[in-house]
């Protein structure tokens, strides 16, 4: 159930800060109609001569005086040094994350290497996983799929949604780590719905993009090392809790689907609740997930469970879409409320 609960119910607020001219103009409706005799026409007044000549006489491109505002180039700065603000951004929130939440760390000696190997393993996958529904996204926005998925009835694009993410996700699940080929298909299988769902996104612009990731990166990997050098088990009682939350940000994600828009602040509340709520819920599983994995890698390795990074994974990827989509739209609204 909990994984049920923690499906990116992202949708609406994906469509939601869309560019508000998405589709290409309909040029054709303007034309003449066939038939038309040139009675039915206007003759040109001397004010739209002159607003057509003074748009040719800006639109030649081999004319020598071009009388254009010319666009001030904008310092973006060069890679080394995007580089460099990415690198400071996730080391200097790893630092003060672990500082502030990890007082008590492990006091086994440290992490032993088969944690390590299974902890880097699952990561490996999560990070595939990613990896695969961004390409998967790209391919389908680009085949025409996120115009498709716009003009849809949103309750059947939710129930369509739900009924192929989670069943790939249980059949995923339920398949024996040894049975390489089915388990990796499913897996896919679950990576593409994912990436159905989530095409839309690739309306909004690239940068935008990148730096929600950048942010989901930082906070994910903070909170993960806090997770893996803390002392064992000791946060997974935070199970419970981060269920009941998250029970509750998928219902206020549903909010705009079922109340009227008259009530508007109500949905501003039920928004606040859905973004502000679902990074810290969704924080709080990255938190639970890392030391779940190490649990689980010490059961393994006494031979009480079967190794199996492709379901850990899966969790991992969940808590990166949910928090991922709640900073595209923090980092949207901000900029639109800069305009």
């Amino acid at each position: 159930m909990a994984f049920i609960m923690r499906r990116p119910f992202a949708l609406s607020s994906a469509i939601k800060h869309l560019p508000k001219s998405t589709s290409t103009p309909l040029r054709a409706l303007h034309t003449t109609p066939k038939g038309s005799t040139s009675s039915n026409i206007k003759p040109a007044t001397p004010l739209t001569t002159l607003a057509k000549a003074r748009n040719a006489f800006h639109q030649t491109p081999a004319s020598p005086r071009f009388y254009t505002n010319p666009a001030i180039p904008t310092s973006t700065g060069t890679l080394g040094q995007r580089l460099l603000y990415g690198a400071a951004i996730i080391g200097g929130t790893v630092v003060a994350t672990n500082a502030i939440f990890n007082r008590e760390t492990r006091e086994d000696g440290g992490m032993p290497p088969y944690e390590q190997k299974y902890l880097n393993e699952t990561f490996m996958h999560t990070g595939l996983g990613i990896g695969m529904i961004g390409v998967a996204a790209q391919a389908l926005h680009r085949s025409g799929w996120s115009y498709k998925l716009m003009s849809m009835n949103p309750w059947i694009v939710v129930g369509v949604g739900l009924a192929g993410s989670i069943g790939s996700m249980i059949a995923t699940r339920a398949t024996d780590p040894e049975n390489y080929i089915q388990k990796y298909a499913l897996w896919s299988t679950f990576n593409i719905a994912q990436a159905a769902i989530l095409s839309p996104l690739m309306f909004l612009q690239p940068a935008l993009l990148a730096r929600a990731g950048l942010y989901t990166v930082a906070m994910m990997g903070s909170i993960a090392f806090v997770g893996a050098t803390a002392k064992q088990e000791k946060y997974l009682y935070l199970g419970g809790p981060l269920l009941a939350g998250v029970a509750i940000v998928a219902v206020s994600g549903f909010a705009p689907l079922v109340l009227p828009a008259t009530a508007a602040r109500t949905l501003m509340w039920t928004e606040r609740v859905w973004l502000y709520g679902g990074l810290a819920v969704f924080g709080g599983f990255t938190l639970y997930d890392t030391q779940k994995v190490l649990q689980h890698a010490r059961l393994a390795e006494r031979g009480f469970m079967k190794k199996d990074v492709v379901n850990e994974s899966i969790s991992l990827e969940l808590d990166f879409l949910n928090i991922f989509i709640r900073m595209v739209q923090i980092l949207g609204m901000q900029r639109s409320s800069r305009r």
